[in-house]
């Protein structure tokens, strides 16, 4: 799968993240776990769109606040890894589970060089990435999807379905199929 091709950060880039990573370290990271609204206001600070009633964890790791879009009532667990590159949405009342790792950027080893490349990430309302799992770059997880504990998504993942594996398969329909009827 080819992705658009992600450009060196440059100085100013390099400084904001310099910056967040030292907030994230100091401010974020030691805050209580009860203290989400603490923590939506620092990622809102650094440009990030944070819905109300969103669960963002202390221990929740996120590359570029900038290009994090959470919507009413989403959740980043804890340890769970964004690794934003390109952007990441995560949809109303979806939850990203411990140890999760969303992944917008990848190498094209196509290339001399392996140049960056990356594509966001949707995830839909109501889904949810369970723990320990790997979502790659340009992936949109449905309404009410699940994707199973370790699974490891690298292509897009039907509305309300849920996926299972290494590479994710289908494996059966999550209990929001009965209310799409």
């Amino acid at each position: 799968m080819a992705f658009p091709e992600i450009a060196p950060p440059n100085l100013r880039d390099r400084i904001r993240r310099m910056v967040w990573r030292i907030t994230w370290l100091l401010l974020y990271r030691p805050s209580p776990v009860t203290m989400h609204g603490w923590r939506r206001f620092l990622l809102r600070l650094f440009g990030a769109t944070v819905g109300a009633k969103a669960h963002p964890y202390p221990s929740a790791s996120i590359w570029a606040p900038w290009n994090l879009d959470m919507r009413e009532g989403s959740c980043l667990g804890e340890g769970s890894d964004c690794y934003n590159v390109a952007p990441i949405r995560l949809g109303r009342w979806s939850i990203v589970s411990q140890k999760a790792y969303l992944c917008t950027a990848t190498h094209d080893i196509q290339r001399p060089g392996f140049a960056l490349t990356g594509a966001p990430i949707i995830i839909g309302d109501r889904a949810w990435v369970a723990a320990d799992a790997f979502v790659g770059p340009g992936v949109d997880i449905g309404e009410g999807a699940v994707v199973a504990a370790r699974a490891v998504v690298v292509r897009d993942v039907q509305a309300a379905s849920v996926v299972a594996g290494n590479p994710a398969k289908s494996i059966g329909q999550s209990m929001l199929a009965e209310f799409a009827r």
